[in-house]
């Protein structure tokens, strides 16, 4: 069976539907091909058996995601501001401290105002001074081309954990980077799997210091997926189509013919594949993609993570003026949020368990893992944040079209060799256009990779060029 539209677009995930959207604005007839039975990708909400609605991927909003919130408010859905009222805690080798947040991020101990920690004072030096030099770097990268900073090679071939243990043996020192490599916004790896230069990219690119979890979408972020879909299909029924994973794409003079594992033809002018980078290696191209594309793409794992959420009759640590950060060196969840709206229903706490932890600590028996999650929520917010009304867990490598969150890295030494080769003179986290083939999808913004902001950019940006030629 064969289909003949203008465009196709592959995944159904918010990069893929803004995409999708801005061709059939523009007057083109546009096939979605999603493989999932779903669509939204890692923009997914859920109801719980009480009946909270919970984010299973990703939530927030930040202060400078703009074509985020203006889609929002085209959705007529409303945004909260995330509760960080009051005192957050900070836990460090055995030792629980409540403490205010500081006003600045870059100022501050992961949040924290660093003298209100009651840390030993040269330990708190050390780290401070060390969190100046990561600055000084970041400030260096080129966000387009990181491969021409000053001394990228060996930035690139050095590890984080080895650049930080060249600059400091205090422990507390690692521990910002050891926190920015798992659950910071673009995080999911340990401090061995990439290299300082590109923790320093993420910095620069999507950095914490702009306030990335700065609210929330009011009902879930969730809602955002479906609304798009209804809009593509009252413009064009049977536009998007769910259980369709795409297995081969040919190119030729006149187009681009994209083949399902149902044995489905499309036949389109030009194709944008908006998935994670990795799963692009499921795909059969011909012209087969690149060697160096390829390369790149084998060294371009997705993050290890499960996100947690825990919901309560009420948001008990508000009571207490707390705020519901907890941030620490826990044997689980080194990470914990609050979700709620500002009135506390539903009251809820995220968390994370990142990185390697999320495949050790994912293969425990259910009842043992639990009981590790509600150690560490207990010895966060104390004895009631152990008796949750409902705890979520959201397995995202478990995910066979997803492969993790919240988004891609690269190995040591990949952006000085196969990503500069791929990307070309455009630099930038994307390769070049193959031919009449497109990306889109988070990673491949160069601004706000890994959230929603970049998913947007990156389908405007590919659906722009597509219209362009």
């Amino acid at each position: 069976m064969v289909t003949t539209v203008d465009a196709v677009v592959v995944g159904a995930g918010l990069s893929g539907l803004v995409a999708a959207r801005r061709l059939q604005r523009a007057g083109l007839r546009v096939r979605v091909l999603e493989a999932r039975t779903r669509v939204g990708g890692r923009m997914v909400s859920t109801s719980t058996p009480h009946g909270a609605v919970v984010d299973l991927g990703g939530q927030w909003g930040g202060v400078s995601h703009h074509r985020f919130a203006a889609l929002l408010d085209e959705l007529a859905l409303e945004t909260v501001a995330s509760h960080y009222d009051g005192q957050g805690v900070f836990h460090w080798q055995g030792r629980r401290v409540v403490a205010p947040l500081a006003d600045r991020f870059d100022q501050s101990l992961l949040f924290f105002e660093p003298e209100a920690l009651g840390l030993p004072g040269a330990e708190l030096a050390a780290t401070r001074q060390l969190q100046r030099a990561f600055a000084d770097l970041v400030a260096q990268i080129d966000p387009m081309r990181p491969w021409i900073t000053a001394g990228a090679q060996q930035l690139d071939r050095l590890t984080v954990a080895q650049w930080v243990s060249q600059h400091s043996t205090v422990p507390l020192a690692r521990l910002p980077f050891d926190w920015l490599c798992r659950v910071g916004g673009s995080g999911g790896f340990e401090p061995w799997e990439t290299s300082i230069l590109h923790l320093a990219w993420t910095q620069a690119v999507a950095p914490q210091a702009e306030s990335p979890e700065a609210w929330l979408v009011r009902g879930g972020a969730g809602q955002v997926p479906p609304l798009l879909v209804d809009a593509l299909e009252a413009g064009d029924p049977g536009c998007v189509q769910l259980g369709q994973a795409v297995v081969a794409i040919n190119q030729s003079a006149e187009g681009v013919s994209v083949a399902t594992a149902d044995g489905q033809w499309h036949q389109a002018s030009s194709a944008i594949v908006a998935v994670p980078p990795q799963l692009r290696l499921g795909i059969s191209f011909d012209p087969p993609l690149p060697a160096a594309h390829r390369a790149l793409l084998q060294r371009s794992p997705m993050g290890g993570m499960t996100k947690i959420l825990a919901v309560y009759a009420r948001p008990f640590w508000r009571g207490q003026g707390l705020n519901g950060l907890g941030i620490g060196d826990l044997a689980a969840l080194e990470l914990t949020a609050d979700s709620g709206p500002p009135e506390g229903t539903p009251a809820v706490l995220a968390s994370f368990m990142a990185g390697e932890r999320a495949l050790t600590l994912g293969a425990l028996p259910a009842a043992e893992r639990r009981q590790l999650i509600l150690s560490d929520l207990m010895t966060y917010w104390g004895p009631e944040a152990g008796q949750p009304l409902d705890l979520i867990e959201q397995p995202w490598n478990a995910e066979p079209w997803s492969g993790g969150a919240f988004t891609g890295f690269v190995g040591p030494g990949t952006w000085t060799s196969h990503a500069r080769l791929a990307a070309g003179e455009q630099g930038g986290p994307a390769p070049a256009a193959h031919g009449r083939v497109l990306w889109a999808g988070t990673e491949v913004s160069p601004r706000w990779p890994g959230y929603f902001e970049g998913a947007i950019d990156a389908g405007e940006q590919a659906a722009a060029a597509l219209l362009e030629r």
